[in-house]
């Protein structure tokens, strides 16, 4: 951990009780501020409140009180969930108080090596696969944080100078990221995702390249080439750029060409040996490669990673296979192209569970892909008469069930010996669960009831 003395004395207001603001807010003491922390919300855990208070927090919940803009607070450390049209936010931005993300803090304190990942799809996988690739060579720690659901700055606290911190940042935090600056950064890919929040395309691109916006010649932005404008986007950054290409579009980085992996023209390994299923996953490997040659990583090690690693849970997780069905939990493909994707995987018939919180677009995107890849579909949620609509268009059979629990015994009536049932809902789970995690957790539990086994 680096020594700062900059909020020595410094009135900070922390808005959100979630785990990072958690973290940050008994960091902020140590690092000598006045700490206040609130949340709109009362929690029901009364021990975070002790806590907090025990550290001599003021603490304030149940609500987000406009009258705290006007307390004189140097900083704000935001939950990145908390729009900036939140009023209390809203507020701070009119009289210019500085807003940053945890992520923000745990850069400024952090003095080891920085690997930051981000991207509209495959985050956790590739900063998975990243720390492991690097870990496997390393003689100091390799860590990983961020959005993965790991605080960065409580991470950051244990990490010398020698160490290496792998962080997956969100559009989110990456706005309230000004100085963050990592030596190599991954842009996975960039479809159009949260623009309920952005408001814009430009807007959530441009927030995504705040990974980048502090990075020299000296630094790498690794970065997908297999579009035209996502190779336009990197030409927005100051770094030496390093492509991966699945579609074999550039040999500057890692490619595949033939059905093998290559570094910069030096065979790596087959990607028929990548035990993660689907071309997604080839990519999220090619990512990791990338920044585990700039690294030193040798080839052996990435091997190992690869041909071992089995996902990322609720990632394209395979859960178990049953009387000769798979099952798998794919509940983080909030979007259409994750569904997409994730489907492209597959080269069995697929019984598909999909459906959640409607953001006012329909799927007929998804229709090709319905009908090349699935059999069945089961829809839930506040979108499932559009999610209906696309799969009658595709000309697949579809039920309608309550929400991703009472679909998987529906799909097993559906499915026979050979099939795929797929949870890879191509939405957000907030209609019905608080979070994509919650919903895939409930999905396996389904799973289990229904087959008597437990996930492997």
């Amino acid at each position: 951990m680096k020594k700062i003395d900059e909020y020595q004395g410094k009135k900070v207001l922390v808005m959100g009780f979630g785990i990072s603001g958690i973290n940050a807010a008994h960091l902020l003491v140590k690092l000598g501020a006045n700490v206040t922390a609130n949340d709109k919300a009362t929690p029901k855990n009364n021990d975070i409140v002790d806590d907090l208070k025990a550290d001599g927090i003021k603490v304030i919940t149940g609500d987000n009180p406009i009258s705290l803009a006007n307390e004189g607070f140097d900083v704000v450390v935001k939950n990145p969930g908390i729009p900036y049209d939140n009023p209390l936010v809203a507020a701070f931005v009119k009289q210019g108080t500085p807003i940053i993300t945890e992520a923000e803090l745990g850069w400024q304190i952090f003095d080891g090596h920085l690997v930051s990942v981000t991207g509209s799809n495959g985050k956790t996988t590739t900063t998975t696969l990243t720390q492991l690739m690097i870990a496997e060579n390393a003689k100091y720690q390799v860590k990983y944080a961020g959005n993965i659901g790991i605080s960065f700055s409580k991470i950051a606290e244990d990490l010398g100078p020698d160490d290496t911190l792998v962080t997956e940042l969100s559009s989110f935090q990456l706005l309230g990221a000004p100085t963050i600056h990592p030596h190599i950064a991954i842009i996975t890919n960039i479809f159009s995702n949260h623009l309920d929040y952005h408001k814009t395309r430009e807007n959530y691109i441009n927030a995504k390249l705040n990974i980048t916006r502090n990075q020299t010649k000296d630094d790498f932005l690794v970065i997908n080439w297999d579009r035209d404008e996502w190779q336009k986007i990197a030409q927005r950054s100051q770094a030496t750029i390093v492509p991966f290409s699945r579609l074999n579009k550039s040999h500057e980085g890692s490619y595949v060409e033939d059905g093998m992996i290559y570094w910069r023209g030096q065979e790596v390994m087959p990607t028929k040996d990548i035990r993660l299923i689907g071309p997604q996953n080839v990519e999220n490997a090619l990512a990791a490669i990338a920044a585990a040659k700039l690294s030193g990583v040798t080839n052996d090690a990435i091997k190992k990673v690869l041909t071992t690693f089995s996902g990322v849970r609720h990632r394209l997780q395979y859960v178990m296979e049953y009387q000769e069905r798979l099952f798998y939990n794919d509940s983080t493909s909030t979007d259409i192209e994750a569904t997409e994707v994730a489907l492209q995987g597959f080269d069995r018939p697929v019984v598909l569970l999909a459906g959640g919180l409607d953001r006012g677009y329909t799927f007929e995107r998804l229709v090709p892909y319905f009908k090349k890849h699935v059999k069945a579909m089961i829809v839930f949620g506040e979108c499932k008469d559009k999610m209906k609509d696309a799969g009658n268009q595709a000309g697949v059979p579809v039920i309608e069930s309550e929400n991703a629990i009472t679909a998987v015994p529906e799909a097993w009536k559906l499915s026979e010996p050979g099939d795929v049932i797929l949870l890879s809902p191509a939405n957000a789970s907030w209609d019905q669960f608080p979070s994509f995690e919650v919903r895939g957790d409930k999905f396996i539990e389904a799973v289990e009831k229904l087959t008597g086994k437990k996930e492997q």
